[in-house]
C-alpha cells in the first residue's frame, strides 16, 4: 500500500513502490508480521514465457485440502506473443540473470515481511475469483433499508510468488455482496490492472514487488531488471504498475479501486451483482499523478480531497480536490524535505489535515542493504492544517506532535470554542512494523490528538483507559458526518494480531467501549458503518457489516450487526472463502442506477 508508493517511484520513471520484510516457520512468534502462518498453496504452473527457455522454479506448499486456487495457465494465444530477435534473445538473458537472483536470494532466509508462507498463509490465501452466484442464504432477517451492495478490497495475488511476498503486495480484488429485490447475491473479481493483464498474458509475475522484494541490493538489481525488460518493451509499464488492492471509493458515479503507486481503477457494478473492470481512470485526463487510497467525499459539499506523494522528486506532496461533478483543482504542492509516508489524511468543515510523520522513504538505504522505507527517529511528526480551498500551501499551519504515528485517522472537526482542530487516529508502535521486522511487539493505541491553532502546540490523550486497551485498527466513524464532531468511531479488533476477532463501538469523549466479537475462530475485517437513515437523529442508527471466516469450519460468511445494541440481525452464507482484506464501501441502489 503506502511501501507501494516507494516502488511506484523508485521504477519511477516507468512506475511502483517500496519497503520491507518476515519469517518461515510451523508457527513463529509474530510481533510485527502482517500475517499468521498456515501455507498457502498454488498448484504447478509453468512460469516459462515464449520465447524464453529459462524457467524460475518456485516452491510448492500446501493449504487446507478445501482450498485450493487455480492459477490461469497462459493460453495458446497468449504464448504466441511476437517478439523480435533482440527481445527475445533480451528476454531469455534476462531470465537468466533473474534465476539466478533468485537461487542467490534462497541461501538467505526471508523476514516475516517477506516471506511468502508467512504472509499469504490460512486465510490470507489468495482464491479464484468467484462468478455471480444468486439467492444466498440467510440466517435472521435483512434489515428493509440495506439495498445496495457492500464491497470490500483486498490483496489476491494472482502467481505464485517467486521470491519474496509481502500482504500488501498482492493483486487487488474487489468482493461483492449485491442486496436486491430481497435476494443477496455474491461475487469476487479481479481489478484488471495494467500490472495483472501483463503478468496474466505472460504467464509470471515481472513487476517488482514493492515490499516484498525491493529491499537491499537483490532490490536493487530487481528495479534494474524491470527497468531492462521495459526498455526492450518485454512489460510495458507506462500505463501504470499499482495493483489497485486496498481502498474504495464511489464518487461522481464512479466505483473507484485505489493503491496509492497508481491511479484508481474504475470497476463498474453489473445489474446482476457481479464486477467489471473498466479501466484505469484519470477523471477525464485530469488527473496525472497517482492518488492515495483514502480520499476523503464530503458528505455536505459532495467534494473530494485527495494527496498524491512522490518518493523520488520534488515535490514530495501535492493536495487537490475534485467538484462533484468531477472537476479537478489545480495541485496545491505542499513544500517538505524528504519523501514521507502518508497513507491517511483528515478533513474537518474548513481545513485538510496532513500528517507529516516518522515514516519516511530513503531510497539510498537500498545501497546499504537494507530497506527504503524506514522510521526516523530524529524527525519531528506535525500535522499541516491547510484550508481546503487552498491555491497555495503558504498559509498551511504545521503543529508538532512528537512520536505520533497514525497509520489511519478515523475522523478530525473543529472545535471553535478553543481554537483546536481535534483528530482521531490509530497510533502505532513501533512505526514501520507493518514493513520491517521487528523484535518489538505492535501496539495501536485510539488517540485523540488536538492542533491549537492559536498557540501552535498540540496534545494526546489515549481514548481508552489502560485496562480496556486493545489495539484498533481498520474501521470508520458514521460517513455522514465524515470532518464533523462525532461520537463514535466502528474498529477493528486487531486480536490476535494481524487477525480480527470483531470489532469495537468506541465512545470517543467518554472511552467506554462495547466489543461484539465475531465468534469462536472466527475472524474478520473492517467494520462498515452503514445508517439507516441518513435523516436519523441518533449516530449510532444503522448497521455494521462484516466479511467472516470460520477458522475451523473453512467457512465465510457476511455478518450484519445492529450498531445499537450490538446484535446480529443477520448472517449471509457466501459460496466461496474471502480472504482477510483491507477497505469496503457501500453503494445504495439508487446510486448504482447512477453509474457511468
Amino acid at each position: 500500500m503506502a511501501a507501494a508508493a516507494a516502488a511506484a517511484a523508485a521504477t519511477a520513471n516507468l512506475g511502483s513502490s517500496s519497503s520491507s520484510l518476515n519469517r518461515p516457520g510451523r508457527k513463529p512468534n509474530i510481533n510485527s508480521a502482517l500475517q499468521t502462518p498456515s501455507i498457502p498453496h498454488f498448484p504447478k504452473q509453468s512460469t516459462t514465457y515464449t520465447p524464453s527457455s529459462t524457467t524460475i522454479s518456485t516452491p510448492t506448499t500446501k493449504l487446507p485440502k478445501q482450498d485450493t486456487l487455480s492459477l490461469v495457465a497462459p493460453s495458446p494465444k497468449q504464448q504466441q506473443k511476437q517478439w523480435n530477435f533482440l527481445q527475445s534473445a533480451a528476454a531469455m538473458a534476462l531470465d537468466a540473470v533473474e534465476s539466478a537472483l533468485v537461487s542467490h536470494e534462497r541461501q538467505h532466509p526471508l523476514p516475516k515481511t517477506a516471506d511468502p508462507s508467512v504472509q499469504i498463509s490460512g486465510n490470507f490465501a489468495p482464491v479464484p475469483e468467484q462468478p455471480v452466484v444468486q439467492d444466498l442464504p440467510v440466517t435472521g432477517k435483512i434489515p428493509d433499508c440495506i439495498q445496495g451492495v457492500y464491497l470490500r478490497n483486498g490483496a489476491n495475488p494472482f502467481h505464485e510468488p517467486v521470491a519474496g511476498h509481502h500482504f500488501f503486495d498482492g493483486d487487488g480484488m474487489v468482493h461483492a455482496v449485491q442486496f436486491k429485490k430481497g435476494s443477496v447475491s455474491y461475487s469476487s473479481r479481479f481489478t484488471e490492472t495494467n500490472r495483472l493483464v501483463q503478468e496474466r498474458e505472460l504467464g509470471r509475475p515481472l513487476f517488482p514487488k514493492a515490499i516484498g522484494e525491493l529491499h537491499g541490493h537483490s532490490g536493487i538489481a530487481r528495479l534494474l531488471l524491470f527497468y531492462a525488460r521495459g526498455a526492450f518493451g518485454i512489460v510495458d509499464p507506462s500505463h501504470g504498475t499499482g495493483v489497485a488492492n486496498a481502498g474504495l471509493v464511489y464518487f461522481d458515479g464512479h466505483l473507484l479501486a485505489m493503491s496509492e503507486d497508481d491511479l484508481p481503477y474504475h470497476v463498474r457494478v453489473l445489474p446482476s451483482g457481479d464486477l467489471e473492470t473498466v479501466g484505469r481512470y484519470d477523471f477525464d485526463g485530469q488527473l496525472q499523478t497517482t492518488m492515495i487510497a483514502h480520499p476523503k467525499v464530503d458528505p455536505v459539499s459532495g467534494e473530494l480531497f485527495a494527496l498524491s506523494y512522490d518518493v523520488v522528486q520534488k515535490p514530495y506532496l501535492k493536495y487537490f480536490r475534485f467538484s462533484p461533478d468531477g472537476k479537478k483543482s489545480p495541485d496545491v504542492e505542499i513544500p517538505l524535505d524528504q519523501p514521507t509516508m502518508m497513507h491517511d489524511f483528515a478533513i474537518t468543515e474548513r481545513f485538510v489535515v496532513v500528517p507529516d510523520q516518522q515514516v519516511v522513504f530513503k531510497l539510498p538505504e537500498m545501497i546499504r542493504g537494507g530497506s527504503p522505507v524506514i522510521y526516523d527517529k530524529n524527525k519531528m511528526a506535525r500535522f499541516g492544517i491547510l484550508d481546503k480551498n487552498a491555491t497555495d500551501a503558504s498559509k498551511t499551519r504545521w503543529i508538532e506532535a512528537p512520536d505520533c504515528f497514525c497509520f489511519h485517522l478515523w475522523n478530525a472537526w473543529e472545535e471553535p470554542e478553543t481554537d483546536e482542530v481535534v483528530v482521531i487516529g490509530s497510533c502505532m508502535t513501533p512505526p514501520d512494523s507493518i514493513f520491517n521486522e521487528c523484535d518489538e511487539s505492535l501496539e495501536s493505541v485510539l488517540s485523540e490528538i488536538r492542533l491549537n491553532l492559536k498557540t501552535g502546540k498540540s496534545t494526546r490523550r489515549q481514548i481508552m483507559s489502560e485496562a480496556d486497551q486493545v489495539n484498533l485498527e481498520a474501521g470508520m466513524v458514521n460517513r455522514n458526518l465524515l470532518g464533523r464532531k462525532t461520537q463514535f468511531a466502528y474498529l477493528a479488533l486487531a486480536e490476535p494480531w494481524p487477525k480480527v476477532s470483531g470489532f469495537a463501538k468506541v465512545d470517543l469523549s467518554t472511552g467506554e467501549v462495547h466489543k461484539y466479537m465475531y465468534g469462536d475462530q472466527k475472524f474478520g475485517g473492517e467494520p462498515l458503518f452503514l445508517p439507516r437513515d441518513p435523516n436519523s437523529e441518533r449516530e449510532d442508527d444503522g448497521y455494521i457489516l462484516a466479511f467472516v471466516h470460520d477458522e475451523k469450519e473453512w467457512k465465510s460468511e457476511l455478518q450484519i450487526v445492529n450498531a445499537m445494541n450490538l446484535k446480529l440481525e443477520a448472517t449471509v452464507k457466501l459460496p466461496s472463502r474471502v480472504p482477510y482484506g483491507f477497505h469496503g464501501t457501500f453503494i445504495g441502489a439508487k446510486d448504482l442506477q447512477k453509474q457511468a
